[in-house]
């Protein structure tokens, strides 16, 4: 029977990935606006950097372990006492000029005035760009009370806190587990176990609900949950995993658990 339902936060109820892409589109259409160049390579090429330069920081370890983006290091505030958001919040400003101002030095652009405008601008789109998936809200009140439910999401605690905020779901879990907080994320079954726990279960009752194959679905069942993809943007299924559970939208769950 299932008592208690878990459920992934970026890109299962709240759109993560396009609207970092679409804050980078639009941080360089800004930036284009002002030195006439190609708005869509300097937001490539700024992604590009920002990558590079995150896997050589100082906490990438870290940060992989929580599992937390770089693009999500462009605009996360790294509030709290702990060292490692210590580390990171002294890093980040220079982290987020130098992004950008690789990526106008791509254009032959020498402005650092300028790169850390954009630095500072990507946050500004990224935080206009909170956007809740619509199957979200209804799916949650219909489980509401009838089902334990957590939420179990990678990333620094103080960004996806402030992402939940922003979808305007947070009333709807019992239990809010996020990787930043534990120091390890999906798929380690640590965070799955903390958040059966937190809702007074067990494993063999509990749905992992999630968009990623391996994060979300592969770690639920390495930690004894059942699990169920959410496959939204329609990817090729595994063609060695006939009992993979799997929907398109939020909205076919309750059949899939009946």
């Amino acid at each position: 029977m299932t008592r208690a339902l878990l459920f992934d936060l970026d890109d299962t109820l709240v759109v993560e990935e396009a609207a970092a892409v679409e804050a980078f589109a639009a941080t360089a259409r800004w930036a284009a606006a002002r030195c006439e160049r190609d708005a869509g390579a300097l937001a490539t090429r700024a992604r590009a950097h920002a990558r590079e330069l995150w896997r050589a920081g100082p906490a990438y370890g870290y940060c992989r372990r929580i599992g937390m983006s770089s693009w999500e290091g462009l605009w996360c505030r790294y509030e709290g006492d702990g060292e490692q958001m210590r580390v990171l919040r002294s890093w980040a400003p220079g982290f987020r000029l130098e992004a950008w101002r690789r990526a106008l030095a791509d254009q032959g652009i020498d402005d650092e005035a300028l790169a850390a405008e954009l630095g500072e601008r990507f946050g500004v789109e990224r935080r206009a760009l909170c956007e809740t998936f619509a199957d979200a809200p209804a799916i949650l009140d219909a489980f509401h009370g009838d089902h334990a439910m957590a939420l179990v999401t990678n990333g620094a605690s103080c960004l996806q806190r402030e992402k939940l905020a922003a979808s305007g779901l947070a009333d709807r879990f019992d239990a809010i587990v996020v990787s930043g907080d534990l120091g390890r994320g999906k798929p380690d079954p640590t965070i799955f176990a903390h958040a059966v726990r937190a809702l007074g279960a067990e494993p063999r009752d509990a749905v992992m609900v999630g968009d990623n194959l391996a994060k979300d679905v592969d770690g639920a069942l390495a930690a004894g949950l059942r699990a169920v993809w959410l496959n939204r943007e329609g990817d090729e299924r595994p063609p060695d995993r006939p009992e993979l559970r799997e929907i398109a939208s939020l909205a076919e769950l309750p059949a899939m658990l009946a």
